[in-house]
Order: structure tokens, then sequence, then C-alpha cells
């Protein structure tokens, strides 16, 4: 597996346990006022799919470039 699919399948799996986390936060929230690290639970999987979203959305340019050079 080499580094442009571990890093697609990681950002998949982020997308996965954000979304789960995102829908902890709700049901959270239909019970009451949840704690504070429960609200900023989403944060970091969302950051580091973030990173891992602009690394895959620049792939097909440098490819490219990388082809012409």
């Amino acid at each position: 597996m080499n580094f442009s699919q571990f890093m697609r399948q990681g950002h998949r799996w982020l997308s996965i346990l954000f979304t789960l986390t995102v829908i902890a936060n709700f049901a959270a929230m239909a019970m009451g006022a949840p704690p504070m690290w429960l609200v900023y639970l989403p944060l970091p999987p969302l950051f580091l799919m973030l990173a891992s979203g602009l690394y895959l959305f620049a792939l097909p340019y440098a490819a490219r470039r990388r082809v012409k050079g």
C-alpha cells in the first residue's frame, strides 16, 4: 500500500469517526446540555480530514505537473 492509498483509506475512516462524533453530539444535546469535551470531540477528526482532504485534492494536480515537467 503506497502513501496515497494509505491517505485515502485514512480519510475514509476519519470521516466515519467524525460522523459518529457528530451523531453522539446531537444525541447528547437532545438529553440536555452536553459536557464541553463532547462538544469539542468532533474537531480533531475534522482537522485531520482537512489536512488529508487538501492532500487528496492536490494529488492529481501534482501528478499532472510531474508528467509535463
